[in-house]
This record gives C-alpha cells, sequence and structure tokens, in this order.
C-alpha cells in the first residue's frame, strides 16, 4: 500500500468528511472506535491543537499530496483560532476540554493541553510567521517547561505518580520544542529542547534501555516501559539533531540502537504488533504494586493494541532502522485500516480484534496515524 494513497484518500478522507466543524470551528473527535456515530460535541484542547498542527503540516506539504492547500491552511487556522479564543485561560494555560461552541471551557488540568496547544499555534505560525501565532506557541512552551521544572505542573489524563519521574514531559517538550523553534527560530524554544533532551539523558536512559517512570522503589510503575513512546521519541530526537550539538541523543546511531532496544521488548512475539507497556526485562509488567491509578491503567490495558505506537514505529523503524520496517508494514496494514474512505480502528485486543473502550480521552484521535503517513510520504520524497 502506497502511504500517500493512504493517507489521502482513506485517513485525510474521512477526517475531512467528518472532523470539521463549520460552524464553531476545530474539529468534531468524539466518535466511536468505528468512526460511525459522534458521541458528543465536546472538544478537547488537546486534540484541537494536534489538528491544527496537522492541516498546518498538510497545507505545507500539498505539493506532494495533490489536495487544496488552502482549504487545510483555512482548517489550521480557524482552529487555532478556536483554541485562542476559547480555551486559552487569562493565566496563560489553557482549558482541558470546551463545549461544541466553545463557550463552556473546564479548568486548567493538563500541561499537555498547553503543549498540544502550542504545537498547534506552531503550525498556524508556519503559515503566517507574521502574525501573533508564534508568540503564542513560545509562550506556552516556555510557561510549561517552567512549570514542569518547578513540580508545579498537572498532566491529565495521566498524573505522575509520587516519588517518579515521567519520561512523557521531557519527551514532549522535545516534539513540540522542535516544532515551535521551526515556526519562531527562537533561542529560548531550542534551550527547551536541550534541557528536555539531557533531562532524557540524565533520568531515564540506562544502556538503550528507557524508563518511563523511573523511581528509587523498584515496584511495577518503575520498571514498566512503554515502547511506542520511546520510539516516538526517538524520531522526535533525530528531527531536533541540529539544536542538540554535541549530545549522544543527537548522533543517528544512538538514537537506532534506542529505537531497536524499544522494537525488541515491546514485540508481540504470539500476535505479532507492538504492546502497550512492558516490563523491563520484556512481557507483562511485573513488580510491587500500589493503588494508583496509572499502575492500574498499565496492568489493565498492557497488551492492547493501539493505533498510535504503530503508526509512531512506522515512521521511527523508516527513518532510523529501515531494516525493521517491513515487519511493522505488513502487520499495520494487515490489522488496523478499516478500508476504501475510511480511517483506522484504533483500538483492538492483544488479538486484533476492535474493542470499544476510552484511551486517555474518549475521542478519535486525528493526528498520530496522519502525522506518520505524512512524514513517511516526505520521507520517500526525499529519498
Amino acid at each position: 500500500m502506497r502511504y500517500r494513497d493512504h493517507l489521502v484518500d482513506d485517513v485525510l478522507a474521512w477526517w475531512v468528511a467528518n472532523g470539521p466543524d463549520p460552524e464553531h470551528g476545530g474539529v468534531l473527535t468524539c466518535w466511536d472506535n468505528a468512526g460511525t456515530r459522534l458521541v458528543r460535541g465536546d472538544k478537547y484542547t488537546w486534540s484541537q491543537g494536534r489538528w491544527a498542527w496537522l492541516t498546518a503540516r498538510v497545507a505545507l506539504a500539498a505539493h506532494l499530496l495533490d489536495v487544496d492547500a488552502g482549504w487545510y491552511a483555512d482548517q489550521a487556522v480557524r482552529t487555532a483560532r478556536f483554541v485562542r479564543d476559547h480555551a486559552l485561560l487569562p493565566d496563560g494555560t489553557t482549558a482541558f476540554v470546551t463545549n461544541r461552541a466553545g463557550d463552556e471551557a473546564g479548568p486548567h488540568t493538563s500541561v499537555y493541553a498547553d503543549l498540544f496547544a502550542a504545537l498547534g499555534f506552531a503550525g498556524a505560525a508556519r503559515l503566517h510567521p507574521e502574525g501573533e501565532w508564534g508568540g503564542h506557541a513560545e509562550d506556552l512552551l516556555l510557561r510549561s517547561a517552567a512549570a514542569i521544572e518547578a513540580g508545579s505542573f498537572r498532566s491529565e489524563p495521566y498524573p505522575v505518580p509520587a516519588g517518579h519521574r515521567s519520561f512523557g514531559l521531557p519527551m514532549i517538550l522535545v516534539g513540540v520544542g522542535e516544532q515551535v523553534h521551526r515556526a519562531t527560530g527562537s533561542a529560548a524554544s531550542a534551550a527547551v529542547v536541550r534541557e528536555a533532551a539531557q533531562q532524557i539523558e540524565e533520568h531515564h536512559l540506562v544502556g538503550d534501555d528507557v524508563a518511563e517512570m523511573p523511581s528509587a522503589a523498584d515496584g511495577l510503575l518503575s520498571r514498566h516501559r512503554t515502547p511506542g513512546h520511546v520510539l516516538e521519541a526517538a524520531w522526535f530526537l533525530h528531527h531536533a539533531r541540529d539544536l542538540l550539538a554535541g549530545s549522544a541523543l543527537a548522533e543517528p546511531d544512538r538514537l537506532a540502537e534506542i529505537a531497536v532496544h524499544a522494537l525488541e521488548l515491546g514485540w508481540d512475539g504470539v500476535h505479532g504488533g507492538m504492546l502497550r507497556y512492558v516490563d523491563r526485562d520484556g512481557g507483562e509488567p511485573t513488580g510491587a504494586r500500589t493503588d494508583d491509578p496509572y499502575e492500574a491503567l498499565v496492568v489493565d490495558t498492557w497488551d492492547t493494541k493501539l493505533w498510535w505506537p504503530h503508526a509512531e514505529a512506522l515512521y521511527a523503524t523508516a527513518l532510523l532502522v529501515p531494516e525493521h520496517h517491513a515487519r511493522l508494514h505488513e502487520y499495520v496494514f494487515r490489522t488496523f485500516p478499516e478500508g476504501p474512505g475510511r480511517e483506522w480502528t484504533q483500538i483492538r485486543t492483544r488479538d486484533g480484534t476492535p474493542v470499544d473502550k476510552t484511551v486517555a480521552l474518549p475521542v478519535k484521535d486525528p493526528f498520530h496515524i496522519a502525522r506518520a503517513l505524512l512524514m513517511l510520504v516526505e520521507l520517500e520524497g526525499e529519498g
């Protein structure tokens, strides 16, 4: 299957037909897993920011895709405006969720929502560098980085258990910070990326292994690994390598070693594909347990097959370890796509059976699949 055709004719086609809200702006994402029923009209800032970035990136790559650049650029700006006008709070953070019209905004509960809003603003800034969007993007990035450094952040839907660090935080600072830097060229955004990479190297990386939640305690939380996060972070770091001069994490061979370890650790030898969580020694996570809700999530869903690790693995392998790409490609396209003009059934059991459940947010994600496919098309274009 050609990535360009699947992206344009299936994944983007489904979102173009079902996602945009022509009345209020932004994107409707509260679809069931099959993509046949809109459950409600709530707009999660996390998803709005990601849609703004994605549509901006598609507009910039329209020459590779043969799509209407103007339509996608308009979607990006309309969505960025929705976030600015309805989700951006007086204190400079963002609401976690609004209603469809944006006139009912929930409180700030997640630095992730802030950072995905920053990502969306960065996308709009790439389209309109002379406008306000770069300033909004950098402000949210720097506020978020400062809150994380001070330990004054909230991180729903994945609160960090006491006594642990979270790999997801420096990881997202690298990914979003790199994109804000591409939009603004600012020294401050580059500094955020460098500091976040240093945090990964100092606190999460041991050999080729990346600890999701390192701690002095040797329990299940400190032992569990999230291979999809590691693969996503590996390509984030590769894209940011010009900002990481002198760091081992700027070296493609080092990133390839880390990616291979994550692939081998996360691969399901029974059914194929990537497991959501694994133990540091492979297989089902083990270790002493507490009553932490994130820990319960790891135990209950460790063998789930999700869209996002597989999308990230597709791109990470093509970029860093192409000799491992064919196996991922075969499994993904045998398992996830729903056919012509449709997207993926994103959430599945270990054997690949679709299951209608919530993962992180009660939404159908418009981001990981299309982003990975788009970057694969761009990578092929470079080749």
